[in-house]
């Protein structure tokens, strides 16, 4: 089975967390948009690409020395889903993509290899998503029949929507990993992140 491209997106504005990039929050010696990059790259994923926006110049600065191709969103301003559409049509047509945001700095590694072994085990699921105590969350493996679906989406729409067209498709992964779910918005909810992240680490 050829490598899965991995796709990090940090296209938006950051508005909730008073417009400073995401992407540069520290994650324990590192920094979120590095820490993904470092994990795709480790777990084999071949190309990875970066979507950026409105904060390209430090997250380009923030990614050298990494073989991480870099994909400006010119339309991040219409809606997250536009931004993904940026990334997804420059990989190849026949890759499986792990598609990761950056928001979700504090997933566990061992998640990404419970999501790329299924890949490897099931052939007919399509859309590949971690749970965690019964809840999905992100990171999480597209096959190119979800890749084609989400092409097709208006700027603004979810992505999210897609999942029931799928159906039975879609194959949830328990993991044990409340990072899945710790969407870091704002101030707060990075703090509380970061603080449970390294309470686990310490574990």
């Amino acid at each position: 089975m050829t490598a899965p491209a991995g796709l990090i997106l940090s296209g938006g504005e950051s508005s909730r967390f008073g417009g400073a990039p995401k992407a540069l929050l520290p994650v324990g010696e590192t920094t979120s948009i590095r820490r993904l990059a470092e994990t795709m790259l480790g777990a084999g994923c071949d190309p990875v690409i970066a979507v950026v926006g409105r904060h390209r110049a430090p997250v380009v600065h923030e990614l050298r020395g990494l073989d991480v191709a870099i994909v400006d969103a010119d339309r991040w301003e219409s809606g997250r889903t536009a931004s993904v559409q940026s990334g997804l049509v420059q990989l190849p047509s026949e890759a499986d993509v792990l598609f990761w945001p950056v928001d979700h700095p504090f997933v566990a590694a061992s998640t990404v290899d419970v999501l790329l072994r299924a890949r490897e085990r099931d052939a007919l699921a399509v859309w590949f998503v971690p749970t965690y105590q019964g809840q999905g969350g992100h990171p999480v493996v597209w096959r190119p029949p979800v890749r084609a679906e989400i092409l097709e989406l208006r700027a603004d729409a979810p992505i999210r929507a897609l999942l029931d067209e799928f159906g039975p498709q879609v194959l949830r992964c328990p993991v044990d990993d409340p990072g899945i779910r710790e969407n870091v918005d704002t101030p707060e909810q990075y703090r509380l992140a970061n603080e449970a992240w390294h309470e686990r680490a310490v574990i």
